[in-house]
């Protein structure tokens, strides 16, 4: 049986070996099979690949991967933290100068 083209896609989203990928890919056709009865048609093909991306999440939940995403975000908000200040900073002075300088136009 082959495999779906994107199988190496969801492999990599989930964190999975292309081979174990593979693997619970043959799975979800047997399951798939023996549930529809039928091979080949679209309701064959949509329990098959339903079967696969259930397979696929239970063995990424028994993947012991860490996950770098929240690490990530935390360090793109500490990156930016000096230029928020610099822009802040920036500011505040456009704005003391601006309050400035309309005083002394005020005053003459």
């Amino acid at each position: 049986m082959n495999t779906p083209k994107s199988l190496p896609w969801y492999a990599r989203k989930a964190g999975v070996p292309i081979e174990r990928a593979e693997a619970l890919w043959r799975q979800a056709v047997r399951h798939a099979t023996a549930d529809t009865g039928w091979v080949g048609n679209s309701e064959y093909w949509g329990a098959t690949m339903e079967r696969f991306r259930q397979l696929l999440s239970q063995e990424r939940a028994t993947l012991c991967t860490p996950q770098v995403l929240p690490f990530l975000r935390s360090h793109k908000r500490i990156m930016r933290a000096p230029i928020e200040v610099i822009n802040d900073v920036a500011v505040l002075t456009m704005r003391h100068w601006h309050h400035y300088l309309m005083q002394a136009r005020r005053a003459a």
